[in-house]
């Protein structure tokens, strides 16, 4: 386990991250500005998709439904890189005990696979212009649910139990937030595993709507780039590479975080039972 002090370390690296999140870039911004008139005339077949999205995000919530992943290929990642003798039987326990530099490698390799995915697929549904953006709506909050349970993997932790589930769904509410969204979606992270909190947080899974609602308000500049057939190409590629980047990016900090202040805490109780059990 790392020392006390590289731990405070990479706390505030994960800290100055987070500060760095101030705003919605200029173009997010920009994105907002015509959602309400983009939304009269979307097409009713692209709503219909965007409340498949919701359904899909609740069955999500509830059960993991279509978008759970599995775990064997992220622990495979993490036994190329262990010790041999120490990697025949990797589960979550090993993996929450590596080092945290390893987790960071192999998060970092995933988000940097799933923006190319992102990439390939935004490019694909961009060549009908608003008429794939049917498809490309749900493919991008699936590629989405999934980086971001990867990424718990990766620190872990496990997407399966419904606890984890609410986790991820706040990543990704963070990643389309404002600045007040944000630093309310932190509040709440920083209590996430304290007992005292877990009814709240249990609570909190009645509001997961507001999710979808943000995130179907940043389709809107999508909508107006991507109405336009081939054009849709480029715009498709480049915004659905970057959303999957931000995603990815939100959810490898806030586990890392989260992971940091648990071994914090563990040190911490190491070091009180050594002062209890000390000579006198």
């Amino acid at each position: 386990m790392e020392s006390k002090e590289s731990l405070i370390q990479s706390l505030k690296e994960v800290e100055a991250w987070e500060k760095g999140q101030n705003d919605l870039w200029f173009w997010e911004k920009l994105g907002r500005l015509p959602f309400v008139l983009l939304d009269r005339i979307t097409p009713a077949f692209v709503r219909e998709k965007l409340g498949l999205a919701v359904d899909e995000m609740t069955a999500f919530l509830e059960t993991g439904g279509t978008y759970l992943v599995q775990d064997e290929p992220i622990y495979n990642r993490f036994r190329k890189r262990m010790k041999e003798g120490s990697s025949s039987n990797i589960g979550v326990d090993e993996i929450a005990a590596a080092p945290l530099s390893m987790m960071n490698e192999v998060a970092m390799e995933l988000r940097e696979s799933r923006a190319t995915f992102a990439t390939v697929q935004g490019a694909t549904t961009g060549i009908g212009g608003i008429f794939t953006l049917a498809l490309d709506i749900p493919l991008l909050i699936g590629t989405s649910l999934k980086v971001l349970q990867e990424m718990s993997l990766s620190y872990g932790y496990r997407p399966e139990e419904k606890k984890e589930r609410l986790f991820v769904v706040k990543c990704l509410q963070f990643a389309s937030s404002d600045i007040v969204g944000k630093k309310a979606i932190l509040a709440e992270l920083s209590h996430f595993d304290d007992p005292h909190a877990q009814k709240d947080v249990i609570a909190q899974l009645q509001g997961w709507r507001e999710v979808v609602v943000t995130y179907t308000e940043n389709f809107g500049w999508k909508k107006l780039f991507q109405m336009v057939p081939i054009a849709g190409i480029l715009f498709g590629a480049y915004l659905n590479r970057s959303t999957v980047q931000d995603v990815a990016e939100a959810g490898m900090m806030l586990y890392r975080k989260r992971r940091i202040l648990e071994r914090m805490r563990e040190i911490d109780r190491s070091e009180r039972d050594d002062s209890t059990i000390s000579p006198q």
